[in-house]
């Protein structure tokens, strides 16, 4: 409610070069900015602060501030200037003497080289991060760090690895009663289950972290959990089950207006439809998707970007260039609640509203 004040606040700050309240007051709105989406004109307002002359002094505020962009960069997946903000944060951290601020950057880091299929990297930076918190005592960033570092290990296809090591990263969050890592922890033994074809592991994984959400209220949770339970449903060729989950998902995700979610979820719908061969659905539905995800400036990570053209080929394939591109821009130019509502079509259920 208050933040087209906080805007001209920070607009007022820049102008007059403030740049100590400036950078205070953007780095108190990153997780705002992040949160509903306002990737481009959070990055946007703050790099204007920071190459500001008076700026340029090498405090933890500077440091906590290239640290915002970076990330917010990283969303946007422009992974150069990602990679050129969140490394000054790691230098600042390193020069300041701040092992908290240089663990919490090294792993946005090694984020940043996950995306871009840099796994050795990536692993290097999160392995360094470890070590920071268990010399800290930090029981929660080793719970965290461990759940990414199998994230890297699933990447590499070292299962046995990555089982052990979300296995470790359960026990660390439930050692500090941290219910909410305990069930994206679950959630990730799902994903590997699934992936490996264990669909009863997998249902029962998932199922437990999505009754710990309920338990918690936390929707992204139970939005993400249900697509991923979908999407166990759809590798079953469960279409109908997949179309209900897929339903109660778009739709917490839309009541959230968390729009990434509802992009998720238009791929989700197209994955199915390409799947039940209705191959202009799919190419719609992906269109209005890629045009949601342009919108707010956070295109898919190359692997997901990978994943989803494979799943859509054959829905192009049957059409051919012309009608598929037809198809393409024609859920480019739907609007948002028009999509949502052709995702819907197929499953007999009505509007999202």
């Amino acid at each position: 409610m208050e933040y087209n004040n906080l805007r001209a606040a920070l607009e007022w700050l820049t102008e007059t070069d403030n740049a100590d309240w400036g950078l205070r007051l953007g780095i108190a709105l990153f997780r705002f900015w992040e949160t509903r989406e306002y990737l481009a004109e959070g990055r946007d307002k703050l790099s204007r602060i920071l190459t500001s002359p008076s700026a340029a002094t090498q405090t933890k505020t500077r440091m906590r501030a290239t640290f915002a962009v970076g990330v917010l960069a990283s969303e946007q997946r422009d992974y150069p200037v990602a990679e050129r903000y969140i490394g000054e944060s790691v230098e600042l951290a390193r020069q300041l003497g701040d092992q908290t601020g240089l663990a919490v950057a090294q792993n946005a880091l090694a984020v940043v080289r996950r995306e871009q299929l840099d796994l050795s990297g990536a692993q290097k930076l999160f392995e360094n991060c470890l070590a920071i918190w268990r010399e800290l005592g930090e029981q929660k960033g080793m719970a965290r760090t461990l759940s990414n570092l199998a994230s890297v290990a699933k990447l590499e296809g070292e299962y046995e690895r990555c089982r052990a090591l979300y296995a470790e990263s359960l026990n660390a969050f439930r050692a500090v009663g941290d219910r909410e890592g305990v069930a994206w922890a679950l959630n990730y033994q799902g994903d590997i289950a699934r992936d490996q074809h264990d669909t009863t592991a997998a249902r029962s994984l998932y199922e437990r972290a999505l009754a710990m959400f309920y338990e918690l209220e936390d929707r992204w949770g139970i939005a993400g959990t249900l697509a991923d339970l979908g999407g166990l449903a759809r590798q079953q060729k469960d279409y109908s089950t997949a179309h209900s989950l897929y339903r109660e998902s778009i739709q917490l995700f839309c009541e959230m207006e968390h729009k990434r979610g509802i992009a998720r979820l238009l791929e989700c719908f197209a994955g199915v439809a390409a799947t039940q061969e209705n191959a202009e659905k799919a190419l719609r539905l992906a269109g209005a998707a890629a045009s949601l995800r342009q919108n707010i400036g956070a295109p898919l990570a190359p692997t997901e970007q990978l994943r989803i053209e494979e799943e859509l080929e054959p829905a192009r394939i049957a059409l051919g260039n012309n009608a598929s591109s037809t198809a393409w821009l024609a859920g480019w130019g739907l609007p948002l609640s028009a999509a949502v509502d052709e995702a819907l079509v197929g499953s007999g259920l009505g509007a999202t509203g």
